[in-house]
C-alpha cells in the first residue's frame, strides 16, 4: 500500500475559509481533510502553521534568467532547467508554466534574440517524461510578433507537445509595455549597455520590422495556438482597443495590463487580469505603469504571477490577504485561479480528490517562511 503522509494540527486555507485541521495524502492525491488538533500516529504536527495549495505560475522569466545569468553569456539548457525546478520548488511554486520565446532577430550590442524554444521545450519534455523534476511544468510560448522568425518557429511545434499557454508579445519600441520610449531607453541601455547611437538604430530596425510583419505574425499566432490548443494569452495591453482586438483574438488571459482602463475593459470581455507579484510588492510597476494593489482594491485583479522572482508569489499573496483582509481570497490568485485559467481542474485546492500539491509555511512579521513543499505527494522541499 502507498505510504500516507499526515498534516497535522494546521492552519487549512480552504477556498473560502481557514480552520485548524489536518490533510492526508496518498498515491498524490489529497485524501481526507478533517477539522480538529487530534494527530494520528506518524502525523506531521504544523504547530499551527499555515497550509495551503501549491502554488500555480503561469508567466515567470526564471528559466531565461537561469539561461543567461550575465549578458552574452549563455548556460547549458540542462542545467538551467534542474536550477530553475529547483529555485521554484523552495518557493512553493508546484506547477509551472516555463515561458520559452519563439520568434527570434539580430540585433546589435547583444540586443538580439537567439532562437531556442525548440531545443528547450525538447529538453523539458524529456526531463519531464522521465520523471527528473521536482515540480509540474508545462510549456508556455512567448509568441515575439516584432521578430523575423515567428512562423517558422512557430510551425516546429505541434499538439502532440501539449502547449499550454501561448501569449502574444508585441515588444516593437514605443508600443504597450514601452510605450514611452524614454523608458524604453533607460531599460534597453542599461540592461544591455548599448550607446546612444546603437540604441537610435535599435528602434530605427525594429520599428521598420514591426510595421513589416506583426500583423501576419500576430494572425499566425493565434492560428497556432488553436492548432496547439493552448490557452491565448495577451500581454501589455494599454487600451480598450488592445483589449477589444484581445477578445476578439479568443484571448482568456490578461498578462500585466498596463492601464486602469485596458483592465476594465478585460473584466468588460470577461478576461482574467494577471499582474506581477513584484509590483505589488514593491507598490508599484517598475516600468510606470499601473499598480497592482490600484486593481486589488477595486476587484480588478484576479491572478498574479512571480514574473521575474519567484519568492514574490508567495509573498504577494500574503501582501494581498492584508489589503483584502481575506487570505482564503488572496491565496485564490496563486493556486485555484491561475490553475482554472490553465485548464488545471487537479490542483489548486485543498479538498479530497485533488492532486497533492501542498505547501506549509509561517508568516514572521508578514513575510512568509516556508516549512515544506509537497508536489504530487513527494517532498520536494
Amino acid at each position: 500500500m502507498p505510504e500516507a503522509v499526515v498534516l497535522a494540527n494546521a492552519t487549512l486555507v480552504l477556498s473560502d475559509r481557514t480552520l485548524t485541521g489536518s490533510l492526508r495524502m496518498v498515491d498524490g492525491q489529497i485524501t481526507d481533510v478533517d477539522e480538529g488538533t487530534s494527530a494520528a500516529w506518524g502525523a506531521i504536527d504544523c504547530g499551527g502553521d499555515l497550509v495551503a495549495p501549491g502554488l500555480v505560475e503561469l508567466h515567470t522569466d526564471n528559466l531565461e534568467r537561469h539561461l543567461r545569468p550575465r549578458p552574452r553569456v549563455l548556460w547549458p539548457h540542462g542545467p538551467a532547467i534542474i536550477a530553475h525546478d529547483a529555485e521554484l520548488a523552495g518557493t512553493g511554486i508546484t506547477t509551472v508554466f516555463d515561458a520559452i520565446r519563439v520568434g527570434s532577430i539580430d540585433g546589435a550590442g547583444g540586443a538580439g534574440w537567439q532562437r531556442y524554444a525548440r531545443a528547450m521545450a525538447d529538453e523539458i519534455l524529456a526531463m519531464r517524461a522521465i520523471d527528473a523534476l521536482k515540480i509540474s511544468h508545462h510549456l508556455h510560448l512567448r509568441a515575439e510578433i516584432c521578430s523575423e522568425t515567428l512562423i517558422e518557429e512557430l510551425d516546429g511545434f505541434g499538439p502532440e507537445d501539449r502547449v499550454g499557454i501561448l501569449s502574444l508579445m508585441d515588444h516593437t519600441p514605443g508600443q504597450r509595455q514601452f510605450a514611452d520610449l524614454t523608458q524604453y531607453e533607460a531599460y534597453m541601455r542599461g540592461k544591455h549597455g548599448l550607446s546612444a547611437e546603437v540604441f537610435n538604430e535599435h528602434v530605427k530596425a525594429r520599428t521598420a520590422l514591426g510595421a513589416r510583419v506583426c500583423a501576419d505574425h500576430e494572425a499566425a499566432a493565434v492560428k497556432a495556438a488553436q492548432r496547439f490548443g493552448a490557452v491565448l494569452a495577451s500581454h501589455d495591453d494599454t487600451t480598450s482597443d488592445h483589449v477589444a482586438t484581445s477578445a476578439r483574438h479568443g484571448v482568456a488571459l490578461a498578462e500585466f495590463p498596463t492601464t486602469m482602463d485596458a483592465a476594465h475593459a478585460c473584466h468588460k470581455h470577461g478576461i482574467a487580469v494577471m499582474m506581477g507579484a513584484p509590483n505589488l510588492i514593491r507598490g508599484g510597476s517598475h516600468s510606470g505603469n499601473v499598480a497592482a494593489e490600484a486593481l486589488a482594491k477595486i476587484g480588478l485583479l484576479d491572478i498574479l504571477s512571480s514574473d521575474y522572482v519567484p519568492a514574490a508569489l508567495l509573498q504577494a499573496a500574503v501582501t494581498l490577504g492584508e489589503v483584502w483582509g481575506d487570505l482564503p481570497r488572496a491565496m485564490a490568485t496563486v493556486t485555484s485561479s491561475p490553475a482554472r485559467a490553465a485548464g488545471l481542474l487537479d490542483r489548486g485546492v485543498i479538498a479530497p480528490g485533488m492532486r497533492a500539491d501542498v505547501i506549509r509555511f509561517r508568516s514572521i512579521s508578514g513575510v512568509p517562511m516556508m516549512r515544506g513543499v509537497w508536489s504530487h505527494g513527494n517532498r520536494v522541499a
